[in-house]
C-alpha cells in the first residue's frame, strides 16, 4: 500500500518515469495495478480530448499541429495514441510516437502508444485504466487518438469529454455510411486538409446533416484545418477550451456509468444493470474521493 501511494505522490508531483511504471503495471495486469487503481482518485482531472476518424485524415498531424499551440502557451499535455498490435508480440506498433517525434525530448509532453491487441473498434482493452492514470498526474489536457477503424468513432465518446471526429474532403461517403452513430457523438467536427477540392461543400453538407440529425438542441461546430501548416489550430483550441467546462452532468453520468459498465463486464460479471448503475453514480459521482473502480469493486463482490 505505502509503494502505490509512493508511486501516486510522484505521478501527482510530476515524475515521468513513475507515471510509464504505473501505466505498463495496468496495462499489463502485473501486483499491485488493482490496489493502485483503487486507491486513484480523479476528484480535479484534465479535460479528456478523444481524437477520432478515418484513416488518413491526418489525425497525428492534426495533434502535433496542437501539442506546439498547447505547449507554446505553457500547458502540460500527455498523448495516448492507440496504435494497431504487432502480429509478432502483440505490442503496438508505435506508429503515431514515430509521427510526433519532434515532441519526445519536451518535458512538457508525455506520449504514451497502447496496442489495440485485437480489440473491436479503435480502443485498447486498457484505455479506460490508462486514462485514468494519466489523468491522475499534473497535466492540463489528455488528449486520446484512436486507430481510426470499426466503432472506434462511437466507442471514444464513452471515454471522452470532448469527442472530435476529423474527416477530409474525400470522406464524404463513408459519413454517409456512418451518418448516425457520427452526428451522435461528435462535439466537434475538423475538416482537414482543407486545401483540397471539395472542403467547403463538406463543411456546408455536415451542418446541413448535424441540423437535420440534431436540430436545434445543440450546435456542433464544423471547423476547417490545415494541420500541416498549422492553419485552423488555434480556432480549434479555442472551441475545445469553450467546451471543456461545458460537459453536462448528464454526460458525465453517461460516461462514469460506460466505464464503470466496461471495467464489470470485462471482469466477467454478467447480471450488470446499466440503468441501476445510471442511479447509483447519479446519487454518488459528486461525493469527495468518488471512484469508479471501488463502485465496479463493490459490483465485483456482490
Amino acid at each position: 500500500m505505502d509503494q502505490v501511494k509512493d508511486i501516486l505522490q510522484k505521478i501527482k508531483e510530476g515524475d515521468r518515469k513513475a507515471l510509464s511504471r504505473a501505466i505498463t503495471l495496468v496495462e499489463n495486469e502485473l501486483p499491485g495495478a488493482e490496489e493502485l487503481l483503487l486507491t486513484l482518485s480523479n476528484d480535479v482531472r484534465p479535460p479528456l480530448i478523444g481524437i477520432t476518424g478515418p484513416p488518413g485524415a491526418g489525425k497525428s498531424t492534426l495533434i502535433n499541429a496542437m501539442l506546439n499551440e498547447l505547449t507554446d502557451t505553457g500547458n502540460k499535455v500527455a498523448v495516448i495514441a492507440v496504435d494497431p498490435t504487432s502480429p509478432f508480440n502483440f505490442g503496438s506498433l508505435l506508429g503515431d510516437r514515430l509521427r510526433m517525434s519532434e515532441h519526445f525530448t519536451d518535458p512538457n509532453i508525455f506520449i504514451r502508444s497502447l496496442a489495440s491487441r485485437g480489440s473491436l473498434g479503435g480502443l485498447s482493452e486498457k484505455i479506460i485504466e490508462v486514462s485514468d492514470v494519466i489523468c491522475s498526474a499534473d497535466f492540463d489536457f489528455v488528449i486520446v487518438e484512436t486507430v481510426g477503424v470499426g466503432q472506434s468513432e462511437v466507442e471514444i465518446a464513452g471515454l471522452a469529454d470532448i469527442t472530435v471526429v476529423v474527416v477530409v474532403p474525400e470522406s464524404g461517403d463513408e459519413i454517409q455510411a456512418l451518418k448516425s452513430g457520427i452526428m451522435e457523438i461528435a462535439d466537434i467536427f475538423v475538416v482537414n486538409k482543407a486545401d483540397r477540392e471539395g472542403a467547403e461543400a463538406l463543411v456546408n453538407n455536415l451542418k446541413r446533416m448535424l441540423h437535420d440529425f440534431r436540430g436545434t438542441k445543440m450546435e456542433v461546430p464544423v471547423i476547417s484545418t490545415i494541420a500541416s501548416e498549422k492553419k485552423g489550430i488555434r480556432e480549434l483550441l479555442e472551441i475545445i477550451r469553450e467546451n471543456q467546462y461545458q460537459v453536462s452532468d448528464e454526460k458525465k453520468i453517461y460516461l462514469l456509468a460506460e466505464k464503470a459498465y466496461r471495467i464489470i463486464r470485462k471482469n466477467r460479471m454478467r447480471d450488470v444493470s446499466r440503468p441501476s448503475l445510471l442511479k447509483t453514480i447519479e446519487k454518488e459521482h459528486k461525493s469527495p474521493g468518488f471512484s469508479i473502480y471501488r463502485l465496479a469493486n463493490q459490483h465485483l463482490k456482490e
